[in-house]
């Protein structure tokens, strides 16, 4: 199963963007262009949307570990 992070080395920002690219298999800067179409047209609503998911999406970093962890506890 898929799970969505932010990115590393795909960022801009947060790698929000970047991450639902990786996710949904598209090209992040299209998704980043949507955004921005989308900030436009909902008067910046949407900046409340990415704020949330830089603090709902765990980091790249933070998948890592879990399953750097997992393996660990998988090989005891």
């Amino acid at each position: 199963m898929n799970k969505i992070y932010r990115t590393k080395n795909d960022r801009i920002l947060a790698g929000v963007c970047g991450g639902l690219g990786k996710y949904t298999d598209i090209d992040s800067n299209l998704i980043r262009i949507l955004y921005i179409l989308l900030t436009f047209c909902s008067a910046g609503a949407m900046i409340i949307v990415y704020i949330c998911a830089c603090l709902l999406i765990p980091d790249e970093s933070d998948m890592r570990q879990e399953i750097m962890d997992a393996e660990y506890r998988f090989k005891d």
